[in-house]
Formats: C-alpha cells, structure tokens, sequence
C-alpha cells in the first residue's frame, strides 16, 4: 500500500504516503497547524504525534486551541511532559534519587521520589527546581519514545538502582502480561512511561511547583514514606497567573482553617479523622439536616433510625465483607461465657434498612416504601487519604432506600432527582452535572440484572431530558448510579447526591412483598442520598461560601453589639425578643469597645450587626449594619427578622 486516507474532523478525506504520522498529517493541513500541534487523537485515543497512522482512522489534530476534550487533552500533554521534565531537574540537584510515578492529575502533576539519606528538599528548594526546568524547556529538548523487552528493562533499571521502576515493571509482567514496555527519554532523562507526550519541551508554557508532600508507595502505610512534589502546568501564563490566583482564594476558603476560626468543629489526636462539632458547627448541621427533612416530608419519607453495630455475620450477608471488609471498623467485646459472636460498627445504612423492611409483612398496595435515616457510618480510611471534613472516618449520611415494583422506578428516579435539583439550588448551587456510572470488575449479580438496572437509570436520565456523562466501571459492587456533581464558587467540581438501582440486596435478604395476586414479590431498591455525607457537604459549603453564609444558614444570623454597659441590658431584651421570632442571635457583653466588637463580629462572618448606643436604647431602635448591604441605619428591632428573611 503506498498511500492511506485518514478522516479529518469535518469529515473530510485526507490521503498521505503510506506509514505517515500525525506530524506528517499536521504538515500536509498546513504549516502552522504543524508548529502548533502536540498530539493527534486517533479514533478517540490520544498519540505521539510521531506514531504512525492506521489507514481509514478518524484524526484530530491537538493544540493548545483545541476545545472540549481536545482541550483537556492538550492540557494534559502538557501536564505530562512537564512531570518528566520536573524529574529531570530534581535527579540532576539530588543525584542518587530514585524516581517512581508522575502522572498529571486534574489541577496539574505530580512526581514521587526517594531521596539519598539526609537530602530531602524543603519548599525553599521549589524555586532551584523550577529554574532547573526553565533550562530544560528552553533547549526545547525532544521525547523520544523507545521498546525494550520486559526484561532488558528490568535489567537497565535494575543498574541504575531505580527499584521502584523495576517493581512496576515485573508487575506488569505478572499481571498483564505484556512482554515489552516503553521508555521516553527527554535530555539526560529517561523514564518508564505509557507516553503520549508532545513533541519537545519547549511546548510547556507556563508551569509553577506548588508544594511538597509526603506519598507512601502506592498508597500502602507498610511501604516506604516518598516526597511527592506537586505542580501545575498552562500553555500561557495568564493561564496559570488565573489559576494560581484561585488557589490562593481557595486557601483563604479553606475550611480546615475556617472551621476552627469560626468556632464550627475541630479535630482532635485522640480521633483522627473523626471531627468534634462545636456548638456553632452543630447548628450548621442542623440546619442543613432541616433542609433535607424538608424533601422527606414533602415526598413522602418515614424516618428510621438502625444500631451502629451490627453483627458481623450481616456483612457477609450483604456482600459488602468480599467488597469492603478492609474499610470497616471491628468490635471485641469483653468475653462472656458462650458468647462468640463478632460485631462490626457499620460502614453503610442500607442493611440495617432492609432488616426494618424485612421486619413487617408488606403489601402491594404500601409500595413504594420510602424509608429514610440520617444513619452514623464508620469507615476506616487510610490516615494519609484524611482530608478535614472531605475525608473522614465517622460521619452521617443523609441516607434513603426505596422499595418498590420495577413499574414504579421511573417516577422514583424523578422524584430523586427533581428533590436533588430544589435542594442544590437552596443551598446555591446552580451548575450540576450528572454521570451515569456503570457496572465495575468487582460485583455481585448477573449480567442480565445489570443490564435491567443500567438501563432503567439511563432511560430515566433520557427521559427527564438532561445531559449526562457515562462512566463505565464506576458504579457500586451491587448496581449502577447516578451521580451528581456540583461546581463551587471556586470552579471546583464535587461530587455530592446520587441514585442507586439494586437488585442485589433484595435477594440477598429474601425481602418481599404480597402482590395484587396474592403471591410474594421481590421488591426493588433504590439507594438514594441527597447531600452524601453531612460532614463532606458542610465542608464544601464552608468553602463554598468562605466562612461567610447567608443569613438563613448562618450559625449566628446577628450580633447584638452594645457601645457601653448601660445599654447591656436594652440589648438583652432586643435579643429575646428576636429570639422569639426565631432569629439565631448573641449579645457580645465583653467589656471591650465597640469598634472592637466590630471587628471581631466582621472576623466572626456574622451576617448582621445590631449596634445599641444610648441613642437607640431611648429611641427603641437598632442600628443596622449588613455584610451585603453595608449600613442600614436605626430600625425598630420588630423588623429585623424580616429583614433577615429578605437577604
């Protein structure tokens, strides 16, 4: 064959010598695509663009212009060389270093090394790593892509005492199988590596090191302790200029700073990863727990409440030992004679909620059950993986399963959905994206309830009309879901409420139900939670918000702040007075000056300031100051709570 024909993005033919690469395809558009480009999506998948193309192939050229996915993908090539040309720079200023992984993530890349005994880097040594990259990237120096078989591999790394490389390799040796691995070289360094990359180091265009973290091997606590470098990497620096300006507001927002200076919760050494809510804090969670009871009570929702130990024998009942047994936490009770029985603290509602199910007999005509539970789990999460409140190891979830006919799951789903819609836009969350995550390796049921479940979640996400994307392999080990994804006022995507289809647990409890015709039914179950975790949620919205709520779910909706003792006892009897209209309210009685009972109320991120001089304790006012509004003035305090209603 002496010519192919590849398929353009405009469905265009375009024919090219036999063995040509997408370089070659770049050239032939035109020069400047040429000098642009830094990849070629072939059928979908991102390559080199040195490799050679498949005759008939659908191609897309990829450039820092490039929208939608080829966007995502222009970035990402870009994150990856600059990961390598990262390791580069640090195996050069720490001879000796071993490497292991540096994969771009969403927000940029990483690397984990080893360093020599006694040379780890501190955050000061960012910058003479970065002034290292800068003269990589300005030789332009090109990847080179090369195959060695398995062994030659392991053999080379073996030489160059790069331990972690050589483990990577046997391992895909074991357990895929494959018999040859890639290297790409760029200057001095080589690197074990699946590739892409761009042609040459000169395309990063912007880059900035971020910080410097603790990573053990592979995520396992018995390994050894490595020194992962973060950093982020744009095709321009107003790019990156952008996003180093929201990673600052994103660390002014963070709520593991917010939560204590706010007085909303702590953690404490004697509990990792198991926050204590203080007084503010728990009214935060109340609050949010009155928004969802809200969606309970107008949907029709009974309200359960399960044990949070339960015997261990339920887990293997449930499927979740095989799938989940090395997040659970395990009781020992003291021993009595006789009593031999293990317990678990557990790790999710749903089978305590089918223990309720199965302990009444059940008619058609009940269906569907809808039976709710803000249920206390426990998870026992590696303590490198702890996050504040985005990540713990106690938490409640604002949980409901839904025991129905299959009939009857279309209405369900749109319920669910339609209550997630109100409740996100409550808390004022107006962007949402929805994911549908399908069947994963490790799962339990056959493949024709899969497929049932699958495509009553994808029927109803068609059928409401809305938007969604597929992530396959990403659904629980006993059914398919919807996700539901919210992006903060940081541009940060969360995942937060979903709906779970399940066949499985049913079965695996005989639950069932008389039907019309008098014989026993299996139900079908719905998973459903609104919010997700309380803890996780109150977190992101700290974040969301940055400490400043608005006045309805403010913990504290005003301070009353007298100018000097003898109106303490006026501002006692205006905050009784709005207390008893409901307003959340403080007096500050410290004997400290006004201007610093301001202060510290501005600090505190309370939403209203009432100011009572002597002035307003004759007139039987209060004056006004809003965060929103600025100054206000003198209103009659009888007022307040409608304003505070308004905002």
């Amino acid at each position: 064959m002496s010519a192919i024909t590849v398929t353009l993005p405009d469905g265009s033919p375009l024919e090219l010598p036999a063995g040509s690469s997408g370089a070659d395809a770049a050239a032939a558009i035109g020069p400047g695509l040429a000098r642009d480009a830094l990849g070629i999506k072939v059928a979908g998948e991102l390559r080199d663009l040195g490799a050679p193309l498949p005759n008939g192939a659908p191609i897309a050229i990829v450039t820092a212009t490039s929208k939608g996915e080829d966007a995502d993908d222009a970035l990402w090539l870009v994150r990856h060389d600059a990961a390598h040309v990262m390791a580069t720079a640090v195996t050069e200023l720490w001879p000796g270093t071993r490497v292991s992984i540096g994969p771009p993530i969403p927000d940029g890349f990483y690397y984990d090394f080893d360093f020599p005994d006694g040379e780890r880097p501190i955050e000061a040594d960012l910058e003479r790593i970065e002034a290292s990259m800068r003269a990589h990237i300005e030789a332009d120096e090109p990847f080179e892509r090369s195959e060695l078989p398995a062994t030659e591999a392991i053999e080379r790394f073996r030489a160059e005492d790069q331990p972690y490389k050589v483990e990577l390799i046997e391992d895909l040796v074991a357990d895929e199988g494959v018999e040859t691995v890639s290297l790409y070289r760029n200057g001095p360094f080589t690197d074990l590596c699946r590739g892409p990359h761009a042609p040459s180091t000169g395309r990063i265009g912007a880059f900035k090191l971020n910080s410097l973290a603790g990573a053990y091997w592979r995520g396992d606590e018995s390994r050894q302790m490595l020194t992962r470098i973060y950093g982020t990497a744009f095709h321009t620096q107003a790019e990156l200029d952008r996003h180093l300006e929201q990673l600052e507001r994103a660390r002014e927002n963070d709520h593991r700073r917010l939560g204590p200076e706010l007085g909303l919760f702590r953690f404490r050494d004697e509990a990792p990863g198991m926050p204590f809510w203080l007084p503010q804090g728990t009214v935060l969670l109340r609050l949010i727990e009155g928004e969802v009871r809200a969606q309970l009570d107008s949907r029709g929702y009974r309200e359960i409440k399960t044990p949070r130990v339960l015997d261990e024998e339920l887990w293997h009942r449930s499927g979740h030992w095989d799938n989940y047994r090395d997040n659970m936490y395990f009781v020992e009770p003291s021993r009595r004679e006789g009593d031999e029985r293990r317990f678990a603290l557990k790790p999710m509602n749903c089978p305590g909620a089918c223990l309720v199910f199965a302990s009444e007999r059940h008619s058609y005509r009940e269906l569907p059950l809808r039976l709710a539970e803000f249920g206390d789990v426990s998870r026992y999460e590696r303590e490198g993986v702890l996050h504040g409140l985005l990540r713990v190891r106690a938490f409640t979830q604002d949980d409901a399963h839904v025991y129905c006919t299959l009939e009857q799951v279309p209405e369900e789903v749109d319920s669910i959905c339609e209550a997630i819609d109100e409740l996100y836009a409550r808390f004022g969350f107006d962007r949402v994206r929805v994911e549908l995550s399908t069947r994963p390796q490790k799962s339990i049921g056959t493949d024709q309830q899969w497929q049932r479940a699958e495509a009553g979640l994808r029927q109803a996400l068609e059928r409401q009309g809305r938007e969604y994307e597929v992530n396959p392999g990403e659904g629980t080990f006993y059914g398919p879901k919807i996700d539901f994804h919210v992006t903060d006022a940081l541009g940060r995507s969360w995942q937060l409420g979903t709906c779970q289809l399940d066949f499985q647990m049913p079965e695996r409890f005989e639950l069932s139900y008389q039907g019309e015709d008098n014989a026993a039914h299996r139900p079908v179950m719905i998973h459903r939670a609104l919010l997700g975790s309380m803890e996780r949620f109150a977190g992101i919205l700290i974040e969301h918000h940055g400490g400043r709520f608005p006045a309805w779910l403010a913990p504290t909706q005003a301070a009353i702040l007298p100018v000097s003792d003898p109106q303490l006892a006026y501002a006692r009897e205006v905050a009784a007075r709005l207390a008893a209209d409901g307003v959340r309210v403080r007096v500050d009685d410290r004997s400290e000056s006004v201007g610093r009972k301001i202060r510290d109320a501005e600090l505190a991120k309370t939403p209203f300031m009432l100011i009572v001089g002597e002035r307003e304790r004759a007139e039987g006012t209060v004056s006004v100051r809003s965060h929103a509004a600025g100054d206000l003035g003198a209103i009659d305090p009888a007022r307040v709570a409608g304003l505070l209603a308004s905002e």
